[in-house]
């Protein structure tokens, strides 16, 4: 068949074939193919554990795609706990008259996407709904992964005089869906950042240990949210330097054309590191092995407790205020 019916979620034969055609075929692993609903894990140690749902539209844009989206997304929220990324579980909600074809599409970036995070997918779910009930595909991910015996990750660790460092620019994946509904042309396409980022924070914490304090990727609500909240939690400020926030020519220019402040705009493979100051060049420097666009933005500070301040190369000083109300509808 061409397209998903209801019959393809219905538990029956055509459920079957969809899911040993396409999903275990191109998914399957020892613990996926026994065919349970649920999978029998031997884990030790202390666990992290996330999930996330994604309705991204469109489904498809440059750079990537809802499949490897819900792949890289949860696999960067549990390494953000300072954990090792190991198993996720895969569900699918699906539109009745859904394209084959983009589905197996779909299949196949996920595959990509979790051999190179290095996760096995180990159970699942997938529904069909009625047409007009649904848009396209919906896709939830779980995961699970366990926390590095010398990692040491959280706001309550957040003090004065440590330093805050992102791994790249901003706001590529928020303008890359932007520009594909809004057909916007640029001198170069706007390419999503979506990518995962366990193997970036396995090397620091290989490194530094309990020095590294907070990590969070900046994904809806982009890089000022994720700021608001570490001041608002913490009752500490932030100290920010605008120009070592970089953003790509085009980013922000389709950022100006559509009134947006790419601070607000979602990524999804930039995150932010906390850390003691002592170790912030050497931090930098494995960071820019990566993406030679990241950069120590900021610091954490006693002084104005609760705001995030920005200062710009002139010398002038703004509020960065939390967002209020929705920015960018759809974009994960």
């Amino acid at each position: 068949m061409e397209s998903i019916n209801l019959q393809h979620g219905s538990g029956g034969e055509k459920q079957t074939e969809l899911l040993n055609n396409l999903i275990f075929k191109n998914l399957g692993n020892e613990f996926l193919d026994k065919k349970h609903d649920g999978a029998f894990l031997n884990i030790s140690g202390k666990l992290a554990f996330s999930t996330d749902s994604f309705v991204v539209s469109p489904i498809f844009f440059k750079g990537g795609n809802i499949g490897e989206l819900a792949v890289f997304g949860t696999v960067n929220d549990v390494s953000m706990c300072g954990a090792e990324p190991k198993y996720l579980s895969l569900s699918f909600i699906i539109e009745e008259g859904f394209s084959m074809e983009d589905f197996q599409k779909i299949i196949n970036s996920i595959k990509i996407a979790s051999e190179k995070a290095g996760v096995q997918i180990v159970t699942g779910d997938t529904k069909v709904v009625e047409r007009g009930k649904g848009d396209k595909i919906y896709i939830n991910t779980s995961g699970i992964g366990v926390i590095y015996e010398n990692a040491k990750i959280g706001i309550e660790y957040i003090k004065p005089k440590q330093s805050i460092i992102i791994n790249r620019d901003i706001a590529s994946h928020g303008m890359a869906i932007m520009s594909e509904r809004e057909g916007l042309k640029f001198d170069s396409e706007i390419l999503s950042d979506t990518k995962n980022l366990n193997f970036e924070v396995k090397k620091l914490i290989e490194n530094f240990g309990e020095k590294i304090h907070f990590l969070r990727d900046a994904t809806r609500g982009g890089l000022a949210s994720v700021l608001n909240e570490i001041t608002s939690e913490s009752n500490l400020g932030i100290h920010l330097f605008e120009d070592k926030i970089l953003v790509e020519k085009q980013v922000k220019s389709a950022c100006e054309l559509l009134g947006l402040d790419p601070m607000y705009v979602a990524n999804e493979g930039t995150f932010l590191c906390v850390c003691d100051d002592e170790i912030a060049d050497e931090v930098l420097e494995i960071l820019q092995r990566v993406n030679h666009h990241a950069s120590k933005i900021g610091f954490i500070t006693e002084e104005h407790a609760g705001k995030v301040i920005m200062e710009s190369a002139f010398g002038g000083k703004r509020v960065v205020n939390p967002l209020i109300g929705e920015q960018l509808p759809r974009i994960c």
